[in-house]
């Protein structure tokens, strides 16, 4: 019972941030205010993508945004999107590409945060030993709560998550000379925010995305409303994750969650704490400890 809850809890909490927002003010630098009024009221099924169906233009960014949450509409509260000259001055519609391409990225880190972590809260685990030596996986009810299985970890464990998530990163940054016609272009040089690789032009044997080929024949249309309906629940997962780890950190600083979530007294954003001296803040601080010391 105590699975379900959180679950509705989670679910009550995060239809909040559908609540009705004022639409903000932007002063646009880079777009026509003559278009912004048509674009806001465009449907996303008349948006004219580049390749891959990427969006290109900000006021393809508009039209997504009113089909993606036609209450908020469009949220650009610190005009990042309109930013002048764009990110690195690489123009509008490369920071475009940048921000879909990260909002798309988290959102599916997100979203698989928020399930592995309701999957660990009932103390599954695989069926199969941890380790070659027969070792086990940490008990949740030994650590105490979700986070401190990460802190359980052996270290070579967690170097090999870290850099299985590097070459997926790696693969898909880079854009030197000799990469394979076949690759995706990069998301800030009209490639489309969110697509990895095909396997043609990958290092990995399958299409992550789509590794047998299912979804081959799917039309455009049906596509963009999966685009949509990712978007959308990543960002739910986003909130979603966050409030558990807030809760885990400072019991009671989500109501619906209170009592639900156990306590942490680690620290997330530290992934290695505690497993390496050699780390330059570690450095400076035997360094200042080995000059308290020291006999003159």
């Amino acid at each position: 019972m105590k699975f379900f809850a959180v679950c509705l809890a989670s679910a009550l909490a995060l239809t909040s941030s559908f609540t009705t927002l004022p639409a903000p003010a932007t002063q646009s630098r880079l777009y026509s205010e003559v278009a912004e009024k048509e674009t806001m009221d465009a449907p996303a099924s008349t948006i004219v993508a580049a390749k891959g169906g990427a969006i290109q233009s900000f006021d393809d960014l508009k039209s997504f945004a009113n089909e993606a949450n036609p209450i908020v509409k469009y949220f650009d509260p610190m005009n990042l999107a309109d930013f002048e000259g764009g990110f690195w001055e690489e123009g509008q519609e490369a920071t475009i590409g940048f921000l879909r391409h990260a909002e798309i990225k988290h959102g599916r880190v997100a979203m698989a945060a928020f399930v592995g972590y309701l999957v660990h809260a009932q103390g599954w685990t695989w069926p199969f030993p941890m380790q070659m030596d027969g070792a086990g996986w940490p008990k949740l009810d030994s650590v105490g709560s979700v986070p401190a299985l990460w802190d359980a970890l052996p270290q070579a464990s967690k170097w090999q998550i870290i850099l299985a998530i590097g070459a997926l990163e790696v693969w898909d940054e880079y854009q030197f000379e000799g990469i394979p016609e076949s690759k995706e272009p990069h998301y800030m040089r009209g490639g489309q925010p969110g697509k990895f690789a095909s396997k043609k032009g990958s290092i990995f044997p399958l299409n992550l995305y789509d590794p047998f080929g299912f979804n081959g024949r799917m039309s455009d249309e049906k596509k963009q409303r999966r685009l949509v309906m990712e978007v959308n629940n990543g960002r739910l997962a986003m909130i979603g994750i966050f409030g558990f780890l807030a809760e885990g950190a400072v019991p009671g600083s989500v109501p619906l969650l209170k009592g639900l979530i156990p306590g942490y007294s680690g620290n997330v954003m530290i992934p290695f704490e505690g497993d390496f001296k050699w780390f330059p803040g570690n450095m400076i601080a035997d360094a200042a400890d080995a000059v308290s010391t020291a006999s003159y």
